[in-house]
């Protein structure tokens, strides 16, 4: 039964090559013709009417990746003199309309693309708020291309195009774990590379976990002692490069500490932090000093880490070393607090030195689900245990990120790319007011068995799944995720031919080729 599905998936998708569109994740609106346009040698980008002067080169860097990948290391080396050179597409002008380009929660990613059919100079045109509307309109354009391998130019099919396009939510994350492995630096990049293709713009960083402690933080030098080893570690200028590396793309950095669980590393460098010796987290709710570490972390945070949010955890903390140590049982009873009362009385003092900081928080649902109503009002609900919580975020006023584990966590290799595609954010949630406090949603690559040697197959495709969820517009999306295979399929390969590893579609997470053929029947 599976190869006859696959089969005829694979007729689907040559129909959909030939007489359709393969553009991933889908635009708001598209409309296109039938004619072929050829990309020029010198093809160049014009700005000519901008407002935006590119002072940081956000722009230039960004074409200069657009031909990397639309060349895909070919040898151009067509004889341009054999076509119409009124077929010839000679570049792209963008127009930005704002000089800005900070990146921010709610920056206007919107653009509009059009590229005529005919033309004595023909150019393709982005039009853009920001240049972050342009650098997803430039995404858009790079698959629109496929270079010839007969007569050895670049085309662009289905011309003339007029494309109108928007995210349907402003947040669209992907976390990466550096607890539980190391990742080096190159490959933190390539994530952030193949999330462009995408369009996700919020790169998650679960920093620190139980595990290890890798990055630097000056106003406690020794917590970075809890890495595995001296070589697998981030200075604060690594984590910088990476906040920058990013910025260009158009995606933000979310900075990670996971508080008062998870954080058993804390203290090979500051023992203090342990209830005991012996009993070594949640970290020690009785000390002042715990509170000034986290105090330093976010003050080191706020120097580098410039989202408007900081993550705080507050997930799955056993409580059990508070009530077994002596020091600790004496406070609570001086404080007149259960375990329950000392986990809130943690998370809320947490949230407000973040709050003096400059941050507004996210916090695991764990912290919704026993004293929402204490929470600050600036606290968005990252929900992850399972459907039916944010309906009650969202009716209780908070804002909400939406990661249900059984949909979109990618360390699940049974979870299928189709279950990716088909989970609804905003299920059962029809006011719309309401509906405005989900900020949209974020698929989670834990590391416990994924390290730099298999990652981008584990995030990929499925990762992509996700993204049109979080991309296309509600009505654009398909009912059925049989729909979509073809389409899918084609970007998978693209994401191949751009060097990322993507995994193929048939079957569960990460698994290899079934057996010798295409690409695209895979």
């Amino acid at each position: 039964m599976g190869k006859i599905v696959k089969s005829f998936c694979f007729l689907v998708f040559f129909g959909v090559l030939v007489e359709g569109l393969n553009i991933w994740p889908m635009p708001n609106s598209v409309n296109h013709g039938h004619q072929i346009m050829y990309l020029s040698n010198d093809f160049a980008l014009k700005s000519d009417g901008s407002k935006y002067n590119d002072a940081s080169g956000i722009l230039k860097d960004a074409f200069s990746r657009l031909l990397d990948v639309i060349e895909v290391d070919h040898v151009i080396d067509s004889n341009f003199s054999h076509f119409d050179p009124m077929a010839i597409l000679h570049g792209i002008h963008v127009i930005v309309w704002s000089q800005n380009d900070e990146l921010q929660y709610g920056v206007d990613e919107s653009y509009k693309l059009s590229i005529p059919s005919h033309g004595t100079q023909v150019y393709a045109h982005i039009e853009a708020q920001t240049v972050y509307g342009v650098l997803h309109g430039l995404q858009t354009f790079s698959q629109l291309c496929r270079f010839n391998l007969t007569n050895r130019a670049i085309e662009v099919h289905q011309v003339p195009w007029y494309i109108i396009d928007q995210p349907r939510f402003f947040y669209r994350g992907l976390l990466i774990d550096t607890s539980r492995h190391y990742l080096p630096l190159p490959i933190i990049k390539n994530v952030i590379d193949s999330m462009t293709y995408a369009k996700l713009n919020v790169l998650h960083w679960h920093i620190v976990d139980t595990q290890s402690f890798p990055l630097e933080i000056p106003s406690f030098p020794k917590l970075w002692n809890g890495a595995y080893s001296i070589s697998e570690r981030y200075t604060m200028a690594d984590a910088a490069e990476i906040v920058s590396y990013a910025q260009r793309r158009g995606i933000s950095v979310l900075a990670e500490i996971d508080v008062p669980g998870h954080a058993l590393s804390w203290g090979t460098g500051y023992p203090s932090l342990w209830p005991s010796k012996d009993c070594q987290q949640p970290l020690d709710v009785s000390k002042e000093f715990t509170f000034k570490v986290i105090d330093g972390i976010l003050s080191d945070f706020s120097k580098t880490f410039k989202y408007r949010f900081v993550h705080l955890g507050g997930d799955e903390v056993n409580t059990s070393c508070w009530t077994e140590t002596p020091h600790i049982r004496k406070w609570l009873r001086q404080h007149g607090l259960d375990t329950s009362g000392a986990y809130q009385y943690f998370v809320l003092r947490a949230q407000k030195i973040a709050l003096s900081h400059g941050y507004e928080i996210i916090n695991w649902e764990e912290t919704f689900n026993d004293f929402g109503s204490k929470l600050s009002r600036k606290t968005v609900v990252h929900n992850w245990l399972g459907g039916g919580v944010a309906e009650k975020v969202v009716a209780a006023g908070l804002r909400c990120i939406v990661s249900n584990q059984d949909k979109w966590y990618l360390d699940h290799l049974d979870a299928p790319w189709e279950g990716f595609y088909m989970n609804e954010p905003l299920t059962n949630i029809t006011n719309h007011q309401q509906q405005k406090l989900i900020l949209g949603g974020e698929v989670c690559m834990w590391g416990e068995h994924i390290d730099a040697s298999d990652i981008e197959q584990t995030i990929w495709p499925r990762a992509a799944a996700a993204a049109e969820r979080l991309w296309s517009a509600y009505d654009n999306l398909a009912k059925d995720p049989s729909q979509v295979f073809g389409r899918l399929a084609h970007f998978r390969c693209l994401l191949n031919q751009r060097g990322v590893a993507a995994a193929p579609l048939v079957g569960p997470g990460r698994v290899a080729p079934e057996e010798p053929g295409s690409c695209y029947k895979q």
